[in-house]
């Protein structure tokens, strides 16, 4: 019987890798340039755990990013901020500000939101840009999927 159980265990590891890592918080992954040639240094890294708020509820999930080596948001045009964008394809997004700090040579852009309750499978994690006066949010420039969570 116990050999049965450690089978299964094994092949449910194997056969659903996603579900896997979906579970595994917290994670991190680094989210990086979808057009390298353009963003040579820009990096960035998020932050994917559970939280627990005040008052005492249910533990929810946190995202927080952090992004460095971006050009000013007005080189890629209309923008001028970065925001987070987290979603599940066809079910649901979040997005949410990114700060920059105080540096005057590319600052870094940080920012985070704690109020996820969704499950955390098939998630994607984006640097997009952003218009704070028409709040149009504009393209990814760096991203990466749960799925790359260490």
């Amino acid at each position: 019987m116990k050999r049965f159980i450690v089978i299964v265990l094994l092949l449910s590891i194997f056969l659903f890798p996603l579900e896997a890592i979906a579970l595994s918080m917290p994670c991190s992954m680094v989210l990086k340039p979808n057009e390298p040639d353009h963003l040579k240094n820009a990096m960035g890294s998020a932050l994917i755990y559970k939280v627990q708020l005040n008052p005492p509820s249910f533990a929810r999930t946190n995202i927080s990013i952090l992004a460095v080596h971006l050009p000013d948001p007005a080189f890629f045009g209309d923008y001028d901020r970065y925001e987070g964008f987290a979603y599940i394809p066809e079910e649901i997004s979040w997005r949410f500000t990114l700060y920059p700090t105080p540096e005057d040579d590319a600052p870094t852009w940080a920012g985070r939101i704690g109020l996820i309750t969704a499950e955390m499978k098939n998630v994607f994690v984006q640097v997009r840009l952003s218009n704070s006066i028409t709040n149009k949010l504009g393209p990814s420039v760096l991203s990466n999927s749960i799925e790359s969570c260490m």
